[in-house]
């Protein structure tokens, strides 16, 4: 759903131009928090482990560089979720018109549920809180021997991913009733579909510069997604009722003609 995301740049430039403009914004003053972070890792690894300054040189210098190594890694997983989180309040009005883009060019009337700056701001601020959890985890992983630096990236890379996924398709699915439980529901009875957004979309934002390139095409894909979630793919835009699950939806759906002609 992300490439397909990327697809809405043909039919809508100028409503998707106008999503960079915030990712922009956020992305210069991230960047430039972890350049910082970057400028202060070294003093930082020390300070946080003074019980090695009694070992060998070879061992406590090693540790140290896998203590730093652990910290930016945890701050890379950190930035990802609040840059999303940020970048989604500032945005509010540009990524609502990408939203709106596409439920009118993928057919049926715009779920008119409201959404607006002071609910993506509360959404903003628990996916922070989450993300900063994902970031300890991962963290503290990479302080594993031998086997740290692969699992906390992997463990870190597949939670980042179902945050940003359950974030990003929180506006299309909040339009259409369903509060935060039951997206999460529908979330969970299609993991695999959700999660494969959601680390696609990560790893696009560990790329320079990919956050902001990405970030329009991540609400247009996700905005496909929770359509394709709810069984809205066809273009039949209905209400939802948040008790029934997208399994149930999809045996609802009308029949298509033509096939019933085949």
């Amino acid at each position: 759903m992300l490439f397909a995301g990327f697809g809405w740049w043909g039919r809508r430039p100028g409503v998707m131009a106008l999503g960079l403009v915030p990712a922009a914004l956020v992305g210069i003053v991230l960047v430039g928090l972890l350049i910082t972070l970057a400028a202060f890792l070294p003093g930082l690894a020390d300070a946080t482990t003074p019980f090695a300054d009694s070992w060998p040189p070879a061992l406590s210098s090693a540790f140290r560089i896998a203590v730093g190594t652990a910290f930016f890694a945890g701050a890379l997983f950190l930035c990802a979720i609040t840059f999303t989180a940020l970048t989604l309040m500032v945005g509010e009005p540009f990524y609502d018109r990408v939203w709106r883009s596409v439920e009118n060019g993928l057919g049926g009337s715009v779920p008119d549920q409201p959404y607006g700056f002071w609910r993506a701001a509360g959404d903003g601020a628990r996916l922070i809180a989450r993300g900063i959890l994902v970031a300890l985890l991962a963290g503290l992983l990479g302080l594993i021997p031998v086997v740290g630096a692969v699992a906390g990236t992997v463990v870190g890379t597949l939670l980042t991913g179902w945050l940003l996924a359950d974030e990003l398709c929180s506006r299309a699915l909040t339009a259409r009733g369903l509060d935060r439980a039951a997206r999460r529901t529908l979330l969970r009875a299609h993991r695999g579909r959700a999660l494969g957004f959601g680390v696609a979309t990560q790893l696009c934002f560990l790329v320079p510069l990919g956050a902001v390139a990405v970030m329009p095409a991540a609400v247009a894909g996700s905005t496909m997604l929770a359509r394709a979630l709810v069984g809205e793919s066809d273009g039949l835009a209905r209400p939802v009722d948040p008790s029934v699950t997208s399994v149930e939806l999809s045996r609802d759906r009308p029949a298509d003609p033509r096939s019933a002609a085949r």
